[in-house]
């Protein structure tokens, strides 16, 4: 018996050299080439209703009505660098949304995008370069959310606060120079009542002074395409050359709701309380009362910008942004975001086709040393549809049966694109899930010799 699996082993010993130092020769035919010729699969993507009444709980956005001096300026034209970023709502989009205001908004400027995708729904006036207010709060509340995430700063951080801080005016809460509160409270009393104290201590406590602070909000402006911005302070106190627009105000605010989803649990605080109880904090968004799904995001006031709000939603998957900019009043501001969201959850819906990790299919790996990879979707892949079309949603895949190793984690190995009447909706990469190294001689002689053991033992 034991002669027997000896024998065994010694044909398996020559086995794996002969596939290993022979079969490569005549094998090269079998090596991974990406080609467009690759035999795609058709199918109907069957019409899934994801119905997951998502609804958050409704919140409130403090209206910071910000005391500024009454100066008769007209807003200067800031000439920025212009600067491309895939994170940006890319600009041929603007071209598919007429800019004609046909839903009648009483405003200076308005734009509608869908959070996931940035797809431009709506858009009237967007590159206007006016004043922002306190919606200047979101690029600093996403600096903070940065520098939490990061590990630079945590939420239990006791911040200072000094007397620049505690002189700033307008919306505030009164911040003392003697006392401190934790990054956690700062965030409350900026994204809740709109402290502008209370962001002038955060930017000292993560830059070191607030005009290092606010050459930050400059640079974060410029990588996300925001070339009608430019920031001259962080609180959103009027100033003649402090100038946004509407769509540089919904890059922003998406990039905070995308990457640092966690705001919410500050911008949908209706009620609460700093110091004990003492201090009372009541954000003044009424969208929080009568909009269902509602998330966010900001608002402000102050005598030259008028009346702006940066609106967030979610119903059904589909999540929203409006923003409106200079409302003669801020009933009118409700009224136009309301309308504005109106119309996208009435007239779109998202699609979701599948989440980043999903398996496509398991893929054979010659002179690997494991059989097989997962071919897995590099990202979440789903796409804006207009209300009842996804049932004419095409799915076409194209991915080889066999890859030759070495596989890197991540490596791309085909791609699945979504279509509808000829035109790509989505298209996402399909990529390796792990690792497969390429066979050598060490991994002969140890598959051998794991084989002779299992012989010997069984």
């Amino acid at each position: 018996m034991r002669i027997f699996k000896l024998c065994i082993s010694l044909f398996l010993v020559f086995t794996f050299c002969f596939s290993y130092l022979i079969i490569p020769c005549f094998a090269s035919e079998l090596g991974y080439i990406w080609s467009d010729s690759l035999e795609t699969s058709t199918n109907i993507v069957n019409n899934t209703s994801n119905s997951s009444n998502n609804t958050s709980n409704i919140q409130n956005v403090n209206n910071n009505t910000n005391s500024s001096s009454e100066t008769s300026a007209s807003t200067n034209n800031i000439t920025n660098n212009t600067t491309s970023n895939e994170t940006a709502v890319e600009e041929e989009t603007n071209s598919e949304v007429a800019d004609d205001n046909f839903l009648g908004l009483d405003c200076g400027s308005a734009i509608l995008i869908e959070q996931t995708t940035g797809k431009i729904l709506y858009a009237y006036n967007i590159h206007e370069q006016l004043h922002p207010a306190s919606v200047t709060k979101v690029m600093s509340i996403l600096l903070i959310m940065e520098a939490i995430d990061s590990g630079k700063i945590s939420l239990t951080d006791e911040v200072p606060c000094s007397e620049n801080a505690a002189s700033m005016g307008g919306s505030q809460i009164w911040l003392d120079p003697r006392e401190t509160l934790t990054v956690d409270e700062m965030l409350k009393a900026i994204c809740v009542n709109s402290a502008n104290d209370c962001v002038v201590a955060m930017a000292e406590y993560i830059a070191g002074s607030e005009e290092a602070f606010v050459q930050m909000m400059n640079d974060k402006a410029k990588e996300l395409g925001m070339n009608d911005t430019n920031f001259m302070n962080c609180h959103g106190l009027d100033e003649e050359e402090h100038v946004t627009s509407a769509y540089d105000i919904a890059l922003m605010s998406r990039e905070l709701l995308n990457n640092h989803p966690d705001v919410t649990k500050y911008t949908t605080i209706w009620m609460d309380t700093l110091r004990d109880g003492k201090s009372q904090l009541s954000n003044t968004n009424k969208l929080i009362k009568n909009y269902k799904g509602a998330t966010g995001l900001k608002t402000g006031s102050t005598s030259l910008a008028l009346y702006n709000l940066s609106a967030s939603a979610t119903r059904d998957n589909l999540s929203l942004i409006a923003v409106i900019m200079k409302a003669p009043t801020s009933k009118i501001r409700f009224e136009d975001a309301t309308k504005l969201l109106d119309y996208g959850f009435n007239t779109f819906s998202y699609k979701e086709f599948g989440k980043k990790d999903d398996v496509i299919k398991n893929i054979s790996v010659n002179k690997g040393t494991a059989d097989q990879v997962e071919a897995v979707l590099s990202e979440n892949c789903g796409t804006l549809l207009q209300k009842g079309s996804d049932k004419n949603v095409e799915q076409t895949i194209s991915l080889e049966d066999t890859i030759s190793a070495p596989v890197q984690k991540g490596q791309k190995l085909g791609e699945i694109s979504f279509t509808l009447d000829g035109e790509v909706l989505s298209t996402v990469d399909i990529v390796a899930k792990d690792d497969v190294e390429k066979i050598g001689l060490f991994s002969i002689i140890k598959k051998v010799y794991y084989s002779w053991v299992d012989l010997l033992r069984s």
